[in-house]
């Protein structure tokens, strides 16, 4: 059998592709190399550490919120037996599901490691050895990402175990709450995962190279987050850099950090249990042939045109492996759009309205541009900005801390970004998006009726506030 469509990789954007090629009468197969589908994402990634960012969350509320609500309960304990449990279960379910998903639109799956070999041929190597050959007009590349590497003073990458020195994947799968845990890199991965051991007891101390938290997002929001989090008990070494990271003797436990300030200075040595690494992700390209193939490749991703294409006739990328920010619904976007254009559709993906969110408590969400890139751009813009201590559902859920700062055009009031730190943050993002989906403008926003009271009323005002008209201010 020749399949229309073969995608290798079943995370967020592999398999979304090949629902949506099913949808579209295609016949399609997928290669997965775990016994699982989902991906990064769903197996030790995003659902994983969501399910432990709720449970830890939880735990803090009732230790540290309920008194102040009327709520009288004895202090809480961490069964951390069970709340892996809850992990665990949520991952199954979400695994499972999208094993029925691709069960039900009748797509074929392999499971092993796939390598190209030709173009419309793709080896399937399973785990004990056997070897399938699948053909196909087209071949999807969507094999998402991996933990990218940190290097010592030497040069050379310092192991992780998941024992002592951790991945993120060993940072959702402890058996105990570390005494003193030192996460390396203020991104999302490390501040998310610092967060659930930080509220289930830990000490968290945070080394950062650069001299801010979560680099690329709006700075005010940062440096705001910052505050809040080292109120939380986190602290903070920013421009630092790690030169080395020992693990104490056979029968001892814990490890011992080697860091010094990036513009020179005395080096430091701090002792710890565990050590997360948590400085990026870097395209998973392994074992798939493409430098015998001759597939074009651009710092380590893989180089495709506005349709998804490689070099290669026949070959495309999406996710992680290709050029944009590495997060599972930008992939899921390129996957429904690459399936509708290989029949003759217009998939489309619109870059500058995507997304991101940090689950910590409170959330961080950004979509559009940051004030520092509309700056280094030369573009005039307003500013709306209104705080949560203003809002009164947020003051009778006592989740009062951040804002929400909306940045406009100057000339035409189009919503240009939307940055917001507080309490679903995550979730109020999406009306900003949608409305800059469609052009929408500042006065679009603020004159929109929204239910009181809710959070998203704090939208309404930063709309508002961008023509220094917010009411409850």
């Amino acid at each position: 059998m020749i399949y229309d469509t073969l995608i290798i990789g079943t995370g967020p954007g592999g398999y979304v592709c090949a629902i949506r090629a099913a949808q579209l009468g295609q016949k399609v197969a997928v290669v997965e190399k775990r016994a699982t589908h989902g991906g990064t994402c769903l197996n030790i990634g995003c659902i994983p550490s969501k399910a432990l960012l709720y449970a830890s969350d939880m735990f803090a509320e009732v230790e540290h919120n309920f008194a102040a609500l009327g709520i009288v309960v004895s202090p809480p304990k961490v069964d951390l037996v069970a709340m892996m449990k809850h992990k665990q279960d949520t991952v199954d379910a979400n695994v499972n599901g999208v094993a029925f998903l691709l069960k039900k639109h009748k797509i074929d799956s392999f499971v092993g490691t796939g390598t190209i070999t030709a173009p419309g041929r793709v080896e399937v190597r399973a785990d004990n050895g056997d070897l399938s050959v699948i053909e196909a007009k087209n071949i999807v590349i969507a094999t998402g990402s991996d933990v990218a590497p940190l290097r010592g003073a030497d040069g050379k990458p310092i192991e992780i175990d998941e024992k002592t020195v951790l991945s993120s994947t060993g940072a959702i799968a402890l058996d105990a709450v570390p005494a003193h845990l030192v996460i390396v890199g203020a991104g999302v991965i490390g501040l998310e995962l610092g967060s659930v051991w930080s509220r289930l007891g830990a000490k968290v101390t945070v080394i950062e190279y650069l001299d801010r938290i979560l680099p690329g997002m709006d700075n005010e929001v940062a440096k705001q987050f910052q505050r809040i989090l080292e109120k939380q008990g986190f602290t903070f070494r920013l421009g630092s850099k790690v030169t080395n990271i020992t693990a104490n003797a056979k029968g001892a436990k814990g490890a011992s950090v080697q860091f010094e300030p990036v513009a020179g200075g005395n080096a430091e040595t701090l002792a710890c249990d565990k050590v997360l690494i948590a400085t990026g992700r870097i395209a998973y390209t392994r074992g798939l042939g493409l430098e015998a193939l001759g597939v074009a490749m651009e710092r380590g991703r893989v180089v495709i045109d506005g349709q998804f294409a490689t070099n290669i006739p026949g070959i495309y990328a999406i996710g992680d492996v290709v050029r944009g920010p590495m997060l599972a619904h930008k992939a899921e976007d390129e996957g429904v759009a690459l399936a509708e254009i290989l029949v003759g559709q217009h998939g489309h993906v619109n870059y500058d309205v995507i997304p991101g969110v940090v689950y910590t408590m409170p959330e961080v969400a950004s979509v559009g541009a940051t004030e520092e890139e509309l700056q280094a751009k030369g573009i005039t813009f307003k500013v709306g900005k209104f705080p949560f201590t203003a809002n009164g559902r947020a003051r009778a859920m006592r989740h009062t801390d951040g804002f929400v700062k909306i940045l406009a055009d100057a000339t035409t009031d189009r919503v240009l970004g939307c940055h917001i730190i507080g309490f679903g943050a995550g979730d109020l993002i999406h009306e900003v998006a949608v409305l800059m989906e469609f052009g929408g403008s500042s006065e679009d926003l603020a004159r929109t009726c929204h239910a009181h009271p809710t959070l998203s009323e704090a939208v309404k005002e930063a709309a508002m506030a961008v023509e220094k008209r917010a009411i409850h201010m």
